[in-house]
């Protein structure tokens, strides 16, 4: 029996890095969880690790920044695993240039994945919470749900060529404060982790060639030079990058029994880096 147990958890962008060992850690604690990742093939990968370590999950592949994507994830939540208990908005990337290179395209793809997609998917689950917490309080078994939403350093204190990035992880930053304030009567607790230096693809150290990943037939330049990745890890107080794993203990923590009274708090997972 792990400390989710019975709970049903949404995990956006989990197909590979943090998402995906976020969704591992939920699912090793007892939850069931609606895995959500742009592309089929690492959605259904990551299910699959979940489903052989004896947890629980279900592939839900597709664009998080889609417009009907809120609607269609708490239904399949609701229909598919039987309620809707945790909610972690992960899925982003990054789409990087300095402001005067920066094109609306970029910008919005960036305010679409980081703000308005987190926004949608919250939006749709009100009507379920607000009715659950009706028949919970009526039957005298009321319980505590989790929102964490996933920013970042450059969301709290801005980062060169990060213009339109930082701006969407800020926004993160002000919906789950608002949020905190409006859900706080259902008992839901809203809190967000903003990362630092985790090791990634989007953070890999590059070797001989530049690095892509590719989102909507884009290809998207990501990773830091030796150099660069050097300096960062000697501004880190822990003097290292953090791990997949580690970002996800900081998600867990938001998750358990033990945070049902924060919400609202921002949580900084970055090894001491404070920029």
């Amino acid at each position: 029996m792990g400390k989710l147990t019975g709970q049903v958890a949404l995990v956006t962008g989990a197909g590979r890095g943090i998402g995906a060992a976020i969704a591992r850690k939920l699912a090793a604690e007892g939850a069931s969880i609606l895995l959500n990742d742009l592309d089929p093939e690492p959605t259904e990968a990551a299910v699959a690790a979940i489903t052989a370590a004896g947890g629980r999950a279900v592939a839900f592949p597709g664009d998080a920044a889609a417009a009907d994507f809120g609607e269609r994830a708490i239904a399949a939540m609701v229909d598919t695993l039987g309620g809707v208990d945790i909610i972690v908005n992960n899925a982003g990337y990054i789409w990087n240039s300095a402001i005067q290179n920066m094109t609306d395209e970029q910008w919005y793809a960036m305010i679409d994945v980081h703000a308005t997609a987190p926004f949608r998917i919250l939006r749709a689950a009100t009507g379920y919470i607000r009715q659950a917490v009706r028949e919970e309080t009526a039957a005298g078994r009321p319980k505590h749900r989790k929102v964490v939403n996933i920013s970042s350093i450059s969301g709290l204190y801005g980062a060169a060529t990060q213009f339109a990035y930082a701006a969407g992880k800020s926004a993160m930053i002000g919906m789950t404060r608002t949020l905190a304030k409006e859900w706080g009567r259902y008992r839901v607790n809203v809190n967000a982790v903003a990362f630092g230096y985790i090791e990634t693809r989007l953070t890999q150290t590059l070797q001989d060639r530049p690095a892509t990943i590719s989102v909507h037939g884009r290809d998207l330049k990501v990773g830091l030079d030796a150099a660069t990745t050097a300096t960062m890890e000697s501004l880190i107080p822990l003097g290292r990058r953090g791990t997949p794993e580690e970002a996800a203990g900081a998600v867990y923590l938001l998750c358990t029994p033990e945070s049902d009274y924060i919400s609202g708090q921002i949580l900084v997972c970055g090894g001491g880096l404070l920029l």
